[in-house]
């Protein structure tokens, strides 16, 4: 599976299990798997929903800076890429 880098982890909400993505590069789509990345972080997700400003989008571009539902803990700093099939 090939892997490209679209962004970083800014910051981790531990209750709503929220991470908050800067995308540098590409877009991302609800349905897209991506894979977080990290010294302690190495697992792959699938995107179920994403936020802009707080409210629900269906997709975000580079430059936007997103909310995402994760199903693990990530860390500032953390790389994601997005997995596509190939």
């Amino acid at each position: 599976m090939a892997e490209k880098k679209i962004g970083e982890v800014v910051k981790f909400f531990a209750k709503p299990s929220v991470a908050a993505v800067h995308l540098t590069e590409g877009e991302l789509k609800v349905g897209d798997s991506i894979k977080f990345s990290g010294h302690t972080t190495e697992f792959i997700d699938v995107v179920q929903s994403m936020e802009v400003d707080n409210n629900s989008v269906q997709k975000a571009v580079a430059g936007d800076s997103i909310g995402l539902k994760v199903s693990d803990r990530v860390r500032p700093g953390d790389e994601v890429f997005i997995v596509m099939a190939d």
